[in-house]
């Protein structure tokens, strides 16, 4: 397991502050009010590893095939239907969404490989990531991509905790099935948007990851 570079910063900063508040605490609590000090430590270094736990890379055998769609995240299967896009197609698609709890790894790969067509960053509301106008309200940013099978778009969206998407993708570039293209902190979900008629290989309320769980097959 790796840390993700998103997380040094915060993880650094959060140190600090475990280090500077627990040295406080034991100094002025440990003789008259040991239970304080110790409770303070126990919490603190609790949400310390949470952090950690949160920007964490696991090692994992990544899922290559060209004729399958791979999950782009982490968690749970919370939509499957069908619906009209308005942003990139404007036409019927099937949307698979991926809700990703604070627990989840929250790196996000390719489903595919190919050629990055669209790549939009939208402002937005911070709606609960499961709340179904999340996906066209809250902040999200959209990358489309290509190859000889077709064309798939995939929204990275906020939820009521998640306030920065990181998005390392641009419009040309070639994307490799299963690299990161992504992340999100603190909850989120992932929209993937397919064509109508696509094989879809997981069913609502599934637990799925990222990298390795083949969400649909091209017919």
């Amino acid at each position: 397991m790796t840390i993700h570079r998103e997380g040094y910063q915060t993880i650094g900063i959060s140190a600090l502050i475990f280090g500077v508040l627990n040295v406080a605490s034991f100094t002025f609590f440990s003789a008259s009010l040991p239970w304080l000090a110790i409770s303070i430590f126990v919490v603190t270094l609790g949400l310390l590893l949470f952090l950690i736990s949160f920007f964490r890379i696991p090692n994992r055998v990544h899922t290559l095939d060209d004729k399958k769609l791979i999950c782009p995240a982490d968690g749970k299967v919370v939509v499957i239907e069908e619906i009209v896009d308005e942003e990139y197609f404007k036409d019927k698609r099937i949307q698979v969404s991926i809700f990703m709890s604070p627990a989840n790894v929250h790196v996000n790969r390719n489903p595919m490989s190919g050629e990055v067509v669209y790549n939009q960053y939208h402002k937005g509301k911070y709606l609960v990531a499961w709340h179904p106008k999340s996906s066209t309200e809250n902040e999200r940013w959209s990358v489309a991509v290509k190859n000889n099978y077709g064309t798939i778009l995939y929204k990275q969206i906020a939820g009521a905790l998640a306030k920065r998407i990181c998005n390392y993708t641009s419009v040309g570039q070639q994307v490799k099935q299963c690299d990161e293209y992504g992340f999100i902190k603190f909850g989120s979900r992932v929209d993937i948007l397919l064509p109508v008629g696509t094989k879809i290989d997981v069913s609502m309320n599934q637990v799925v990851k990222g990298g390795v769980t083949v969400l649909a097959s091209w017919q």
